[in-house]
């Protein structure tokens, strides 16, 4: 297949897209970020790279990094973390309160954010130490030990994260949080604020298109068993309430993040990263889920 042909074809098209939406400037630290920006990343499980755009502009991941986190904790405590957090899809704004409450501090899914902030709270080993493993794991995933965390962006998530604030201290009154809330929330705002591009991003899921297995170091990161439980759960509730739009459009287990990146595996085959920061009313990247619907067109590789 050749994927550079493809990607080019695809750059060329989304052009009238790039820029479409808005950003996430409810972030401060993200509003002033030029959202006329694209890149995407092929990587295949044979070691082969793709590129085009802007594939070594740094960006925060935001909720991919829930992607990472999840793995974690899936690998200490497996199935045990089913009993704090559900696996069905939200249907509501991802960062909703109401639906929290009505089911009693139980997160629907571990994608939505009280979900990943129990998710944190599972993993918790002390803030530095919690943060430095995440660090050491996406590091370890794409090849890159410069990755780091983006700090303005962690502050700035940390000072206007009220309503993110809401929701850890709604789980604990419900005793579905461990630790004190402050304290997994400098894990979760950190762990949103990792900056990587397209190709580290695409490098660090290829363990998710090779049944748990990180083809280039041969390390099993999941079981095969514990892969199709991710890949099934970005399928479902990777891309917030626009889920079943994603499957029907794209066709790939796939995770996004209001940073405005995306990236999806194809089974046995690839890993797919796009970046452009303007975002469609749902939080998802406009320009790149127009892409990725492209590519699974001309490579002819979604899953159905």
């Amino acid at each position: 297949m050749d994927y550079q042909s493809i990607i080019n074809k695809i750059y060329n098209e989304v052009q009238p897209e790039v820029g479409k939406g808005r950003v996430a400037d409810y972030i401060p630290a993200l509003r002033n970020i030029d959202d006329h920006q694209f890149a995407m990343a092929v990587v295949t499980v044979a070691g082969k790279e793709f590129t085009v755009g802007k594939t070594d502009e740094n960006f925060s991941i935001q909720s991919i990094s829930k992607v990472f986190t999840l793995t974690l904790a899936m690998k200490d405590i497996g199935n045990k973390l089913w009993e704090r957090v559900g696996r069905e899809p939200s249907g509501t704004s991802f960062n909703s309160l109401v639906q929290l409450e009505y089911e009693n501090g139980i997160p629907r899914n571990p994608f939505i954010n009280a979900g990943a902030i129990v998710v944190s709270d599972a993993i918790f080993e002390g803030r530095g130490k919690t943060k430095n493993r995440i660090l050491k794991f996406v590091r370890e995933l794409s090849g890159n030990n410069t990755i780091t965390f983006d700090e303005e962006i962690a502050e700035s998530e940390r000072i206007y994260g009220n309503r993110n604030r809401a929701m850890a201290n709604l789980i604990k009154s419900f005793d579905n949080l461990t630790n004190q809330a402050d304290d997994v929330l400098d894990i979760y705002f950190h762990q949103c604020a990792i900056a990587m591009n397209t190709l580290d991003l695409a490098k660090s899921f290829l363990y998710l298109a090779n049944s748990g297995i990180d083809p280039k170091s041969g390390q099993q990161i999941l079981d095969s068993r514990m892969c199709k439980k991710m890949n099934s759960l970005m399928l479902t509730c990777g891309l917030y309430d626009a889920v079943g739009d994603f499957a029907y459009r794209v066709g790939l287990p796939g995770k996004s993040g209001v940073g405005g990146g995306i990236v999806a595996v194809v089974p046995n085959e690839l890993a797919v990263a796009v970046w452009s920061p303007a975002l469609n009313k749902y939080g998802n990247s406009y320009a790149g889920t127009k892409a990725l619907e492209l590519f699974t067109t001309y490579a002819n590789n979604s899953i159905f």
